[in-house]
């Protein structure tokens, strides 16, 4: 199957007891058996079933299978958040004393969680940029995983998925990536080595900025020394299931942080139109970019632009497509609140990933809480603008833009 072909029938088809062309919404909270014998079995995962919402639903079930397909999988498993299917990924294979690898260029959000692991014994290494040659000179005997996002949050920098998997599993690590603003229509990391991918749902794969949640996918690849990943070695019995077995009867099943029924058909939805979105979405940002290059005192930060580092690997990785963000700066925190503030058709909003164009000034948002070196490593600057592009007509972009510019000093 092709892409769009595979988000409506891979692994996917009417639901079983009605007929329904979707998954309905199983909104309840447990599942009644026909015996204590049979609950007992759907509880102790001896049958399949459900029983409990927290640790399974059908409606969930249903989503998770279809990521899963999708990113080319063994399993997957959704999560209340992006930021919650972050740290349970992780945490799933970390305890006291172990390090991770990670660039500095993060999220904010993501940053700050790598501090809070701290209080638990977890010691992350950053890197000003996740590449082969950074990971190689971090490795040692302690890590225990490295960690990227594929492409940065804002600084839309790129990392090559093959180079750094390959170092990562001569350290004998697994490599898990961040791939929420990439999306599975521009690439399947898994097909260029890398073993676990999060996504922050709430993103692309919603669709439509209407529910919060994460998922997690394993790619069942990965070989996993028991002696050194002591956690999963009671799960070694399931083989290449032994990441998502443990995920799902361990930290996230006790954490409590499932998703509900009603975000999963959100998300569901979403998903079935993904690669009919993107097309227009990066499309739309690679003209803008291009745009937006003629006007003077802006500068431009996007991946496709063939003066961008990072041109050659988008070819070569993700097809030529350069993803729906980009960034410019206005050279100021004055001009660029002006250049928002000009703008008719962008609505000024932190999340990403929605039909409508969303702009943010970072600096004074999304990193208020960082430091001067944090926000130079994710490209973040007084007159940084972040531009999440949407599907309205191009034409009406480059018309709004230009003139929000040609207004600023008025």
């Amino acid at each position: 199957m092709n892409f769009n072909t595979t988000l409506l029938h891979k692994d996917f088809g009417s639901d079983r007891s009605t007929g329904s062309t979707l998954t309905p919404i199983y909104q309840v909270s447990a599942f009644s058996q026909e015996s204590a014998e049979k609950l007992e079995a759907v509880f102790n995962n001896r049958a399949p079933g459900f029983a409990y919402t927290r640790i399974g639903n059908p409606t969930t079930d249903s989503f998770e299978r279809r990521i899963a397909s999708l990113e080319k999988g063994v399993g997957a498993v959704a999560c209340s958040s992006g930021m919650a299917a972050v740290t349970i990924s992780l945490l799933n294979i970390l305890q006291a004393g172990d390090e991770v690898i990670a660039s500095a260029g993060l999220f904010g959000g993501t940053i700050d969680l790598f501090r809070d692991l701290e209080a638990f014994g977890i010691k992350t290494r950053f890197v000003t940029e996740v590449t082969a040659e950074t990971v190689r000179s971090q490795l040692n005997e302690k890590t225990k995983a490295v960690f990227t996002e594929l492409i940065g949050n804002p600084k839309l920098n790129v990392v090559d998925l093959k180079s750094v998997a390959d170092v990562a599993h001569q350290g004998g690590v697994p490599f898990i990536v961040d791939s929420t603003t990439a999306t599975p229509y521009l690439v399947r990391p898994f097909d260029f080595g890398a073993d676990i991918v999060v996504h922050s749902s709430s993103k692309y794969i919603n669709g439509n900025g209407s529910a919060i949640s994460g998922i997690i996918v394993d790619s069942g690849k990965f070989k996993w020394d028991f002696a050194r990943y002591k956690g999963l070695e009671e799960y070694k019995r399931f083989g290449k299931f032994a990441y998502i077995a443990k995920l799902r009867n361990g930290i996230w099943r006790n954490v409590g942080c499932c998703v509900a029924p009603a975000t999963s058909f959100l998300n569901s939805l979403g998903l079935e139109t993904l690669g009919l979105r993107m097309d227009r979405l990066c499309s739309n940002a690679l003209q803008l970019a291009e745009f937006l290059q003629g006007f003077e005192g802006i500068t431009v930060n996007y991946p496709a632009l063939k003066q961008s580092p990072y041109y050659d690997l988008v070819q070569s990785q993700f097809g030529g497509k350069g993803g729906a963000i980009l960034t410019i700066d206005a050279g100021s925190k004055e001009k660029a609140f002006k250049l928002i503030n000009n703008l008719k058709y962008a609505t000024i909003a932190t999340n990403i990933g929605d039909l409508r164009t969303l702009v943010i000034h970072p600096d004074s948002t999304i990193f208020a809480h960082g430091t001067k070196e944090q926000k130079e490593n994710a490209g973040v600057f007084e007159g940084t603008i972040r531009v999440c592009v949407g599907i309205e007509d191009i034409e009406d972009l480059k018309e709004d833009f230009e003139q929000a510019i040609k207004n600023i000093d008025l």
